[in-house]
């Protein structure tokens, strides 16, 4: 009903717009025009048994808006709006999934909380062992499992080759510290200073964080 009432009302409107020609004959009685549920009224002009309202009037009861443009006078009835107004094309290119960017926070905890045990251990003069270390790896290894099975889209499958690629990396620095406790129970403090795989970890670390930030692949040369 509302739509019937605003395609009439739209009728009206271009029927306002064309030019009404001059009679002689003056107009034969004086009536209203009332939109049902508005306190608002306008006045009607009869003229040869048609009825005319000014288009102000129509758009001040009717809470439309009124537009000139060069010899067109351009009524906009409420809710109209929007059959008009085409959708804004973008090229923002499709985001991480939402599955997906949570199981990628977790896995970059899970690495990062590997690695912060071993710098520890490696500055407070402990031993690196596989008793613990395994562990910290086994929950890595899981939670880029669960990553790997939430990846359902291009960009999520971008990513999770990345975030493999730093599992990786953090394998291969864990298994470093092993092998030189292996043969010394005492490993430098400053070990991971100057030490490459782990300035790349470190370097992905932000990299995919970062990604996840703004929920958009970004392909991190750090990663590879």
């Amino acid at each position: 009903m509302k739509n019937r009432s605003v395609r009439t009302l739209a009728k009206l409107a271009v029927l306002l717009a064309l030019p009404i020609a001059a009679t002689a004959q003056a107009p034969q009685q004086a009536a209203t025009l009332a939109i049902a549920g508005q306190p608002d009224h306008a006045s009607l002009v009869q003229i040869n048994g048609k009825s005319y309202v000014d288009v102000e009037s129509l758009a001040r009861i009717t809470h439309g808006s009124i537009r000139f443009q060069g010899n067109q006078t351009i009524l906009t009835l409420p809710g109209s709006a929007s059959t008009t107004v085409q959708p804004v094309q973008t090229n923002k290119p499709p985001q991480l999934s939402e599955n997906f960017l949570r199981a990628e926070i977790e896995e970059l905890t899970a690495i990062r909380e590997w690695r912060v045990a071993i710098v520890t251990a490696v500055q407070t003069n402990n031993p690196v062992t596989e008793n613990w270390v395994g562990g910290l790896r086994r929950s890595a290894d899981s939670k880029l499992t669960l990553a790997t099975a939430a990846a359902t889209t291009d960009p999520d499958r971008n990513a999770v080759a990345l975030l493999r690629n730093e599992y990786t990396n953090m394998q291969q620095m864990s298994d470093q510290f092993l092998a030189m406790h292996s043969k010394s129970s005492y490993s430098a403090p400053d070990s991971f200073d100057n030490n490459p795989l782990d300035q790349k970890i470190l370097s992905c670390a932000r990299g995919l964080a970062s990604m996840a930030a703004t929920k958009q692949f970004q392909d991190e040369a750090t990663c590879h």
